[in-house]
């Protein structure tokens, strides 16, 4: 079985990955992220932080509970946004919320928590489909991916210490 340091840093190459594709489908695809799109990179990168500390740090048994705690709090709410996103881009035409302002406009114009109140409600450009792979929007893959690595981070550090079993024979 691998070590549960080199799985974590399985899990920030995984989201290293993630957002290198993320960026060049921006930069040379030509597909500039909605708020929508960028809340789910900050999770994405928050994760794969997560990730990066745990296998750097590599702790006993109450660290690994802190990071496994952390991986199900970033990956939920990643989730969360990306479940919005999907309703919003299943949506009929008709119901698509209008267009608004971008999202530095939001930030700088409005108090912080009306700002965070309209980025989640969303806007027409966060129900445009710009790009699919196998029948799937982006944001499915990323609300699948999160899904995943929340599961496997999680697993992973809650899992017994392999360390420990080593020494005591009994891995």
């Amino acid at each position: 079985m691998l070590g549960q340091r080199r799985l974590n840093l399985a899990g920030f190459v995984a989201c290293a990955s993630m957002m290198a594709f993320a960026l060049y489908s921006q930069h040379v695809m030509g597909l500039n992220p909605c708020p929508l799109c960028v809340f789910q990179r900050f999770a994405v990168i928050g994760i794969g932080l997560v990730f990066l500390a745990a296998a750097i740090h590599d702790p006993a048994r109450p660290g690994k509970r802190i990071y496994a705690a952390l991986v199900v709090v970033i990956a939920a709410g990643g989730i969360a946004v990306a479940s919005r996103h999907l309703w919003l881009q299943s949506l009929p035409p008709d119901q698509v919320p209008s267009c608004g302002p971008g999202l530095d406009y939001i930030l700088d114009a409005f108090p912080l928590t009306q700002a965070m109140s309209m980025i989640f409600a969303g806007s027409g450009e966060c129900a445009v489909v710009d790009w699919t792979l196998f029948g799937l929007s982006m944001p499915a893959w990323v609300l699948i991916a999160l899904l995943f690595l929340g599961a496997a981070g999680t697993f992973n550090n809650l899992r017994p210490d392999t360390r420990q079993a080593e020494r005591s024979g009994k891995y």
